[in-house]
């Protein structure tokens, strides 16, 4: 768990983020399943087996992709084939979250460069936990990432417990801050390899907006969302949108 002086800070971001939540409430329109209700009792466990179903399928086919993948990977460039970065999750305990390396060996001490010497760059990483143009990313990455290949590796998330295949995007301690009010809506469910977030834009929207879509969704899932994010997730892939 995190520790509980952490959230005292939390409340400075409160304020901006209530009102992308209100705003996301009034416009995000999820046809039928913007219900206040909880989902039924057996919802959740429907849920978690079509997240062990699915992933071992996907786990399966996908198994020739992901070694060529990790063979491209060592032959561009060496080092680790699978990236775990540490992430917050259900109840807001920390976990590794895999990913094929999509980024130079040394990328810490690219950011930490040029987040010092690149006004602008410190700016969007201030504002974005993110870089359009970031340096870090291979040619190969760029590819893995356009495609969201470099998030395959998930799926063994997903049958460990720690991720379901719909949920918000996992996100680390230093994000907490933007969700200020709303992260115990974050914290109610296990993050997801897909979302309301995916297959609405993605990296196009605002940080303060994926908060509030994270919100709705936390607000409003059930075994009719976790389908339709699932039926719209391969159209967001193939187009594209975001994915940077």
């Amino acid at each position: 768990m995190l520790e509980e002086g952490f959230f005292s800070g939390l409340s400075r971001a409160s304020a901006d983020t209530a009102i992308g939540v209100h705003q996301a409430c009034e416009k995000i329109a999820i046809i039928s399943f913007r219900e206040k209700v909880r989902p039924f009792a057996w919802q959740p466990s429907i849920m978690r087996g079509l997240d062990i179903i699915l992933s071992l399928i996907a786990l399966v086919f996908l198994a020739p992709l992901m070694w060529v993948i990790a063979l491209a990977i060592l032959v561009d460039g060496g080092g680790n084939v699978l990236f775990a970065h540490r992430r917050i999750g259900q109840g807001g305990r920390g976990f590794p979250c895999y990913k094929f390396r999509s980024m130079v060996p040394n990328s810490a001490e690219v950011l930490q460069d040029i987040l010092a010497t690149d006004p602008q760059a410190r700016c969007e990483w201030d504002r974005d936990h993110k870089l359009r143009r970031d340096p870090r990313v291979t040619r190969l990455g760029a590819f893995l990432r356009k495609t969201s290949l470099d998030e395959l590796p998930q799926f063994l998330n997903v049958l460990a417990g720690q991720m379901s295949i719909v949920g918000p995007r996992p996100i680390v301690l230093e994000e907490v801050g933007r969700y200020g009010r709303y992260f115990a809506a974050y914290c109610a469910q296990r993050p997801g390899l897909t979302g309301l977030w995916q297959i609405s834009g993605r990296n196009n929207t605002s940080y303060r907006r994926r908060v509030a879509i994270d919100t709705v969704y936390s607000r409003s899932r059930s075994l009719k969302l976790y389908l339709y994010i699932l039926a719209m997730t391969p159209y967001a892939v193939v187009n594209g949108r975001g994915s940077h």
